[in-house]
């Protein structure tokens, strides 16, 4: 049973083309009672992306007015773009005991695991730098420089998947879909233990006489 205000919150990191919006989509559509929290960026946004769907697309003036203003959980610059999670918009699905998807790059997660509890991590791994190259250029949204610089960055973030408290191999998308369900369902049961407990006890009360 979901309470409300007993949000949790889960960390989704992965290399760019790793699959992990897909495999995102895939798992809320067969799952209910999760969202995902839509981030900024000051990125452009590509042919298949929608505002307020994908991300939040903002100036990069407006950007650092919201870091000034502290408005941001999280947020770091990749690639030349900026990307924030703002910490109104996660407060509040929180609060109606919603369970929030956050999609961060491994710097982003080191901050939201410091600043949020209970806040689960899960990494979102490639089957090869192979298959990633292959996936990127298949893509077709990068040129062959900027697709080696993604790989040289995925080097760098698998080696702090090792921080996560989960990590999933996207092999076989049926699969991964299933296996990161698990652990979602799994997390709701043990975060929440307590709270049906008491419920639980409360209601079963000894019968007298």
């Amino acid at each position: 049973m979901k309470e409300k205000g007993e949000g949790l919150i889960f960390i989704i990191s992965a290399p760019s083309g790793a699959g992990k919006t897909t495999l995102l989509k895939k798992v809320m559509e067969e799952l209910p009672g999760l969202r995902f929290s839509v981030s900024y960026t000051t990125r452009l946004p590509r042919a298949n992306e929608k505002e307020g769907e994908d991300y939040h697309f903002i100036s990069p003036s407006l950007f650092q007015k919201m870091v000034e203003r502290n408005e941001f959980l999280e947020w770091a610059e990749v690639l030349g773009s900026r990307y924030g999670t703002a910490r109104e918009n996660m407060n509040l699905l929180r609060s109606e005991g919603i369970d929030l998807i956050l999609d961060v790059d491994t710097q982003g997660a080191k901050q939201v695991v410091i600043q949020v509890k209970p806040a689960i991590s899960i990494y979102i791994l490639p089957p090869s730098l192979a298959t990633l190259r292959e996936r990127l250029t298949r893509r077709a949204l990068d040129s062959p420089e900027r697709i080696q610089f993604r790989l040289a960055n995925a080097k760098k973030d698998m080696e702090e998947a090792r921080r996560y408290d989960y990590v999933i191999l996207n092999d076989r998308i049926e699969e991964t879909v299933e296996q990161l369900k698990a652990i979602i369902m799994a997390e709701r049961c043990r975060q929440r233990k307590g709270a049906l407990l008491e419920e639980k006890m409360s209601q079963w009360e000894e019968p007298h006489g």
